[in-house]
C-alpha cells in the first residue's frame, strides 16, 4: 500500500480502492488505521476520476469518408 499513487495504473489503484472500502465496511481497522487508509483512498479515488478525465480527453472518434476508409479523426463528443 507504500506505492506512490501517481505513478499507479488506474486499474491497480481502482483495485486497492476497492479493497479499502471493503475493509472499511467490514470494520477490519482499528480507528487510527481506518482513517489513515480512508485518507489514502480518498486519495486513490481523486487519481482515478484524473485518470478517466485525461482518457476521456484522448479519446477520439474515426472519421471515415465516404467509402469507409479513415479520414483522419475529431474530438471526443459524449453526446
Amino acid at each position: 500500500m507504500a506505492d506512490a499513487i501517481k505513478d499507479m495504473s488506474f486499474e491497480d489503484a481502482l483495485k486497492e480502492l476497492e479493497g479499502i472500502v471493503a475493509k472499511l465496511e467490514r470494520g477490519e481497522a482499528p480507528l487510527e488505521e481506518s482513517i489513515s487508509i480512508y485518507e489514502r483512498g480518498a486519495k486513490l479515488k481523486a487519481h482515478c476520476e484524473g485518470k478517466l478525465k485525461d482518457a476521456q480527453l484522448k479519446v477520439e472518434k474515426i472519421v471515415l469518408d465516404g467509402n469507409g476508409n479513415a479520414n483522419g479523426t475529431a474530438p471526443f463528443d459524449a453526446g
